[in-house]
């Protein structure tokens, strides 16, 4: 096995190819979070907070250029189901849509009157829920947000119900929900909690919930601790494995909570997701850089 995979289980095997590279595509961002590609322009689109921008990458031609900046220092992005941007924004406290003209609407701002903390990741689910978390990473620090005070008090996930506008709290025993996904089924929702960032005595972990057809959340059962820094951004491929950012690369999770293998990458990841034609590229956005690698898999098609 070369040096750029760990095989920890040989299940991991038939998922990568050892002629595969790690090719770094782009550097010099500050911190890369939040990757999202559209299926139909065959680009990417790639935040890249504290320089307040989103970068885009062509895969056709290769090239990178700059979609927004300002972008509200936005981190998590995701694509919904009719080719439309969402975006996470520290620095305003919103979940944003960017439409088909250009224009930004604004999905979701405040909870029972309160203003969000600082959306970090997001997802749509196949019913047009969009669901997200909301840390208070971007009101810790003038780096990656605007310094303020937490009016909520408290970290959760949330799911905006877009036929009534309604706000609602999915997840609230959590100290720093991060990234989330759902299984290819929709029935199981991965949410990480990141709260080792604030101390050793508080969670890195991906805890595992249960959804029903109304959408309500039961369980949340740890389902991996990380073993290398802490977890962050996560994508499921069509096996229903889980791919997760960690601090020596992306780490490949099998249903049953087995940790597979690894994939090398000389920075700390942040996020990642799955795209080209076929689905089976796992671009990863690590600190200063934006990676892909081609698997033998292929991700959840979630736009």
């Amino acid at each position: 096995m070369p040096e750029k995979y760990d095989l920890l289980d040989r299940r991991f095997e038939k998922l990568i190819s050892s002629h595969a590279d790690v090719e770094q595509l782009y550097t010099g961002c500050r911190f890369a979070e939040g990757p999202a590609y559209f299926a139909g322009g065959r680009y990417l689109i790639w935040s890249d907070i504290p320089n307040n921008r989103l970068l885009r990458y062509d895969e056709t031609d290769g090239s990178v250029s700059v979609f927004r900046q300002p972008s509200g220092y936005a981190n998590g992005n995701t694509v919904d189901r009719v080719g439309r941007l969402i975006s996470c924004e520290h620095g305003t406290r919103k979940v944003t849509r960017t439409e088909h003209n250009g224009a930004i609407t604004t999905l979701a701002e405040n909870w029972n009157g309160k203003r969000l903390n600082s959306p970090n990741d997001v997802v749509v689910k196949s019913d047009e829920t969009i669901w997200f978390t909301d840390p208070p990473y971007g009101i810790d620090d003038d780096y990656s947000g605007n310094k303020g005070e937490s009016e909520i008090g408290a970290s959760h996930v949330y799911r905006i119900n877009l036929r009534s506008g309604i706000v609602e709290a999915a997840i609230t025993d959590m100290v720093r929900p991060n990234g989330l996904a759902f299984s290819p089924d929709e029935r199981k929702l991965y949410v990480v909690d990141s709260g080792r960032t604030h101390g050793l005595d508080y969670p890195a972990h991906i805890r595992v919930f249960n959804v029903d057809d109304d959408n309500r959340v039961s369980g949340g059962t740890v389902f991996a601790e990380a073993t290398v820094g802490i977890f962050d951004g996560m994508r499921i491929d069509t096996d229903g494995r889980i791919w997760t950012s960690a601090g020596d690369g992306v780490h490949a999770y099998e249903p049953d909570g087995t940790l597979i293998g690894k994939i090398r990458v000389p920075e700390v990841v942040g996020n990642l997701c799955f795209g080209g034609a076929r689905n089976n590229i796992l671009y990863i956005c690590a600190t200063k850089s934006l990676y892909a690698v081609h698997l033998l898999v292929k991700g959840v098609r979630t736009y």
